[in-house]
């Protein structure tokens, strides 16, 4: 966690103790991962900080934060991010004494925020938005719904919620009936992973109904050092593959080069055109948001849709 000014402590404890919320009739409790938090009254004043997953959602919802980490934004939000949002920090440091001047009336804190949380709760009523590797329709709409009694959006959460309900389902059809032995990864520079029910990609296997290449059942969150030679044994039908060096701006289109080789030309999943290049803000960045599930929904799609040889 950032260093915070002996000064800045001293104003930030003393707020604290002269503004703590008073629970009145217009008071919400809202429930997340670190315990509940008590927010007065519908928020006008909305800080993001650590993640691009709940701007995501508020941009749906028609919420326009005064702060948030304006850092790696995806392309459908760089215009929403323009429009007076103030840049508190980047996905791994706060600015407190920024966050402190904007007086928020709530601040959203994505996973990488955990540690800053008792911090930002002395500022302005926190809530978490997270999500736990291998469980991520259910907790994406654990937030959704977290977001929409905040602001007074519950109807139109749930019907969101029900649309990609429908749009898993499709998916899963379309899965069972082709029975597809499946591989996801990710590179980081040169290093490959693979991930399984238990990872990053687990919705793809928990919920959409993929079914897991012989050898590839890890249950490690983090995923599995592997070798090119691993993935041509695995013979997968379909082959994911996210490239985080991109995601986080390191690079651009190193792993298609990288996947440019005899090994990966072996697998069936090369032969019948089911190699896709996962969006890497989607599926990296912007965990959990409303636009980011559509676009892996997208990605999803791409393994049926009509290939062009290679």
């Amino acid at each position: 966690m950032p260093r915070v000014s002996t000064l800045f402590k001293t104003v930030l404890l003393l707020s604290s103790f002269m503004a703590s919320p008073l629970v009145s009739a217009e008071s919400i409790t809202v429930n997340h991962v670190l315990g509940s938090t008590v927010i007065p009254d519908t928020p006008e004043r909305v800080i993001v900080v650590g993640g691009n997953g709940s701007l995501d959602v508020l941009h749906r919802l028609g919420i326009k934060p005064v702060g948030a980490v304006t850092t790696l934004m995806p392309d459908y939000l760089k215009d929403f991010a323009k429009e007076g949002i103030v840049h508190v920090g980047s996905t791994k440091e706060v600015d407190y004494e920024k966050i402190f001047t904007l007086k928020p009336d709530v601040i959203i804190a994505e996973a990488r925020m955990v540690d800053a949380y008792p911090t930002l709760s002395s500022i302005a009523p926190t809530v978490m938005y997270t999500v736990e590797y291998g469980n991520y329709w259910e907790d994406t709409q654990r937030n959704w719904r977290m977001l929409g009694k905040i602001f007074n959006k519950e109807q139109i959460v749930e019907d969101y919620i029900n649309e990609t309900n429908d749009q898993f389902a499709a998916i899963q059809a379309q899965v069972k009936k082709n029975d597809l032995n499946t591989l996801a990864v990710m590179n980081n520079g040169n290093n490959v992973s693979m991930f399984g029910r238990e990872g990053r990609f687990s919705v793809i296997f928990n919920e959409l109904g993929f079914k897991e290449a012989k050898g590839t059942d890890s249950t490690n969150p983090h995923g599995n050092l592997i070798s090119f030679e691993f993935i041509a044994e695995a013979a997968p039908d379909v082959l994911f593959i996210l490239d985080r060096e991109q995601a986080i701006g390191a690079s651009v289109g190193k792993a298609k080069t990288l996947f440019d080789n005899p090994l990966i030309k072996s697998t069936p999943a090369y032969k019948n055109n089911r190699i896709v290049y996962l969006n890497p803000t989607a599926w990296y960045i912007s965990i959990a948001g409303m636009d980011a599930t559509q676009i892996m929904i997208d990605d999803m799609n791409a393994v049926f849709s009509p290939k062009t040889a290679h």
